[in-house]
Order: structure tokens, then sequence, then C-alpha cells
């Protein structure tokens, strides 16, 4: 797994009720990267990105803007140990 990077990923803003999950699946599976994506009870979304490390930091990037519908206003990304992340789903 040395060509793949892991990033867990936390999204603040308007994140939640505006498709923001299934936009952030969709495009995981459009660029190749595997993880997950979930909404947490104080208003973030979190999701893992697991694959190529141009991939992942496309999802990153790609989440500072999101769905059409959100409004960001923060990402944080902490780099972890890849696990063999395999496919994307929304986690609820």
């Amino acid at each position: 797994m040395a060509d793949r990077t892991r990033a867990h990923v936390f999204v603040s803003g308007t994140v939640q009720g505006v498709y923001y999950r299934a936009n952030t699946r969709d495009t995981a599976r459009e660029n190749g990267v595997d993880g997950w994506v979930k909404n947490l009870e104080d208003g973030r979304v979190e999701a893992v990105f697991e694959g190529p490390e141009d991939a992942v930091e496309s999802m990153i990037e790609w989440c500072h803007t999101g769905s059409p519908a959100a409004d960001v206003d923060g990402v944080e990304a902490e780099y972890e140990e890849p696990r063999g992340a395999d496919g994307f789903e929304i986690v609820y």
C-alpha cells in the first residue's frame, strides 16, 4: 500500500441537508478513491479518503466547495496509514 494515501477529513459549515454526502460519494467514486463519509451530530461532515495521493488530494480540495448548495467554512485533514479501504460508501 506504499502507493496509497489516507486522509481523515472534517468539513464544517452548511454541509448537512445539502446533498454533501451523496456528492462526496459520487465524486470519490469518479476519482477512484475509497473510504466513507458521514454526518456528525455537531453539524460537520466526516470523511475518509484512501487511494492514490493525487486523487486523495483532489478530494480534499473538492471538499472546500463540496455540493452546489453547501457553504463550507473549513476543512481539516489528518493523514493516516492506509488501511486497505475498498469502495466508497455513505455511513449512517
